[in-house]
């Protein structure tokens, strides 16, 4: 059996928001301790989206020097608080500058691809068909390979309509679909934005949605407004085990 490749997933940072009077830096250091505790030592870090809330220049540099000590490759893709070219510039996230954030890495045993579902100025997201046409043809290059396909927006309803109002539309979950069928290789797709752990599926294929590093939203199926709750923050780990991709979800102590 080939060494395991361990790949961290963290989500939904926040840092600058002030919700609950809950700190996001101590929450994402106190997240990021956790990760270094680990009785392994991770590959590379994924963050799938809303980095910083207002999307500053001191935000994103705060974001940096909390991950540094992990001493990993990072692989960003922005949420619906970010801005594209702030990534760009502190990230060096690949493609033309204020374009989609999105692009493809060869990993041990393992290809991510990055897909960006934000539309800027928005909370909802969406793919369109350049976005989802750059994905087919991404895919087709490597059939072969075990894919993990990570985005901001779900792209499930999760049955809370608070939630659901705020994710993809019908229309572009159901193209996505389309183009994920065709590639058998696509093993698992990943997300945050709903600061909450959900299994879905999409295709045939389990999604995984991972907790906030910040505050988590309370799970009520009759509420109409968005509420948040004070509970656990989490992080994900991704593994490839003799060419199976495990994901395993751990919550934050704090």
């Amino acid at each position: 059996m080939a060494p395991p490749f361990f790949l961290v997933q963290l989500s939904d940072f926040h840092i600058g928001a002030d919700w609950l009077d809950v700190d996001p830096v101590a929450r994402l250091a106190a997240t990021i301790d956790s990760v270094k505790a680990l009785r392994f030592q991770p590959d590379g870090v994924l963050v799938t989206g809303d980095i910083a809330h207002h999307a500053s220049d001191a935000e994103y540099e705060q974001v940096l020097e909390l991950l540094a000590p992990l001493r990993v490759p990072l692989y960003v893709l922005p949420g619906n608080h970010d801005d594209r070219s702030s990534l760009h510039r502190h990230f060096g996230v690949p493609g033309a500058d204020g374009e989609p954030v999105q692009y493809s890495a060869d990993l041990e045993h393992l290809r991510l691809i990055a897909i960006d579902t934000t539309r800027p100025g928005e909370d909802p997201g969406a793919l369109d068909a350049a976005r989802l046409g750059w994905l087919d043809e991404e895919l087709a290059t490597a059939p072969k390979t075990p894919t993990l396909l990570a985005m901001h927006h779900p792209p499930f309803l999760t049955g809370v309509r608070a939630w659901d109002e705020l994710g993809l539309p019908d229309a572009d979950r159901q193209a996505l679909g389309d183009v994920v069928a065709r590639h058998a290789q696509v093993r698992r797709i990943v997300a945050g934005h709903v600061h909450h752990t959900i299994i879905g599926e999409l295709a045939g294929r389990a999604v995984l949605t991972v907790p906030s590093t910040y505050v988590q939203l309370r799970l009520d199926f009759r509420s109409q407004e968005l509420e948040l709750a004070d509970e656990p923050a989490g992080f994900a780990v991704h593994t490839v085990l003799d060419g199976e991709l495990v994901s395993h979800v751990q919550p934050v102590s704090v």
